[in-house]
């Protein structure tokens, strides 16, 4: 298992939008993220901030995420949650979310 932290901001005058999509995640959205071995994600918001958590417990995370971003579901859920999101300029390329350097971790 593996742990992902990403951050980035989301536009204040969205911020509501935001966690209403969020209290109702569509339901193949969310079969298709447990369908690419992610597990325990959360997002949590602070500050104009999103920073978003999970554990990947699958063997190929390259092919998962391709997987992810295939589906036709996910990208209409991205297309609505994407205006919402103001990505990190200090971003990699590629990136929407900026990965997090993972510094300490305790179980």
């Amino acid at each position: 298992m593996k742990r992902y932290g990403s951050l980035i901001r989301v536009r204040p005058e969205k911020l509501e939008e935001y966690k209403q999509l969020h209290a109702a995640v569509w339901p193949a959205v969310l079969k298709m993220i447990q369908a690419c071995n992610l597990r325990s994600y959360s997002i949590y918001y602070k500050d104009g901030f999103l920073f978003s958590y999970y554990e990947y417990v699958g063997s190929d995370y390259a092919a998962d995420m391709a997987k992810m971003a295939a589906d036709p579901e996910t990208q209409r859920w991205w297309a609505v949650c994407e205006p919402c999101q103001q990505p990190l300029d200090t971003r990699k390329q590629g990136e929407w979310w900026a990965d997090m350097e993972e510094v300490f971790h305790l179980d």
